[in-house]
């Protein structure tokens, strides 16, 4: 047996061991890696405010804590609104309850030709103890694994919380931090890749923001005009989920204005469906364009991919932060990849030589016309 043999299938069930552990330590830290890149980005979102708060002499922690304030009084009164409006349609439901049942049994008796009634329908329920207990009990279940999974939620909550408090309140030592690492070639370099990453990202919120205050205003007077109940809450319900949920956010938007508006008159859904179609136009062609001019804009079509491809990766949690990731990639392209003027060449554009032609006869019909009429006064 040669002398390197023993050696070689040590190493080899030595690398091989390595790797097995690496595979396993990186599928149990999964979770934290994901909860750190969210709370990066969320840190690129609030740095810059926090640094416009330290250049007036303000002490990055505290600029940090008014900034995380600002954000969880925002939330706070966009959760309060709309638990206000689902207790109250729970209330309403629960009230009419027995009306419904009744219209229900009503409905059955006239289709089915049968005779039920409401006490019978009640002690057919009570009957049916068994069955029911059973049913509480799966609830029972489901409710104790639903608060497992509440619990779990509000500890990854804390956890990002933390992270992006340190990383927006240490900004400038994590970055010198990076920096001590790299040689100093390198280092303006990653700065300035840094730098991108913070105005791109915090850019693309910023205009998402200011977007949705001015969806929230607008569909606040228009329902408020239109008449429907919660006209506030759903107006933030809009202006939220119309900006920061990819892709769909739109529709889901819509949705529940509607719905809210069917139960009162079905005539006011059909006006609610027409303002969110023309506001969405608005939007598109007049607000969006003005708002992230100034920032950064991101195509509808890079939008979506970037979601469906966040999504693929980490899930839920991938499609947030896909757009501000396509965001600052964007810019990391238009910085460091050099662009060159194209040539004007038919087959980039093959319809583009028939508008010219279609131009040049108009205005050479145009001069003969206007060189006829000329002869003829």
């Amino acid at each position: 047996m040669p002398r390197w043999l023993p050696r070689a299938l040590l190493l080899l069930f030595l690398f091989a061991g390595l790797f097995q552990f690496a595979t396993w330590a990186f599928h149990q830290l999964i979770g934290l890696f994901t909860m750190v890149l969210v709370s990066f980005f969320l840190s690129l979102a609030m740095e810059p405010a926090v640094d416009r708060m330290a250049a007036r002499g303000v002490r990055r922690g505290v600029g940090t804590f008014i900034v995380f304030l600002a954000v969880l009084v925002c939330m706070g009164g966009f959760l309060t609104a709309l638990g206000t409006l689902l207790v109250d349609q729970v209330g309403q439901v629960a009230r009419q309850l027995p009306h419904l049942l009744n219209d229900l049994i009503g409905w059955v008796n006239s289709t089915f030709h049968s005779d039920l009634t409401l006490d019978q329908l009640q002690k057919r329920v009570l009957q049916d103890s068994g069955n029911a207990e059973k049913y509480a009990q799966q609830a029972a279940d489901n409710i104790w694994g639903l608060s497992s999974t509440l619990l779990g939620g509000l500890f990854q909550l804390f956890t990002i919380a933390l992270f992006t408090f340190y990383l927006t309140a240490d900004g400038p030592r994590v970055r010198r931090t990076v920096c001590s690492l790299l040689p100093p070639a390198k280092q303006a370099e990653v700065l300035r890749a840094w730098e991108i990453a913070l105005a791109k990202t915090g850019g693309y919120l910023y205009s998402r923001a200011l977007l949705a205050v001015f969806s929230a205003a607008g569909h606040w007077v228009a329902f408020t005009l239109i008449g429907i109940p919660y006209a506030a809450a759903l107006a933030i319900w809009v202006g939220v989920v119309s900006q920061f949920v990819p892709t769909i956010g739109t529709y889901l938007a819509g949705a529940l204005p509607m719905l809210v508006a069917l139960t009162v008159e079905p005539v006011d859904a059909l006006w609610v469906l027409a303002f969110v179609v023309v506001y969405q136009q608005v939007e598109n062609y007049l607000l969006q364009p003005r708002i992230t001019a100034r920032t950064v804009e991101v195509h509808p079509a890079v939008a979506f991919g970037s979601v469906i491809a966040g999504a693929a990766l980490l899930g839920a949690v991938g499609a947030v932060i896909a757009i501000p990731a396509a965001a600052t990639l964007q810019g990391f392209v238009s910085t460091y990849v050099k662009r060159y003027e194209v040539a004007q060449d038919p087959r980039i554009d093959r319809g583009e030589a028939r508008r010219l032609r279609l131009r040049l006869r108009r205005l050479v019909s145009r001069g003969a016309r206007g060189a006829r009429d000329g002869e003829d006064g």
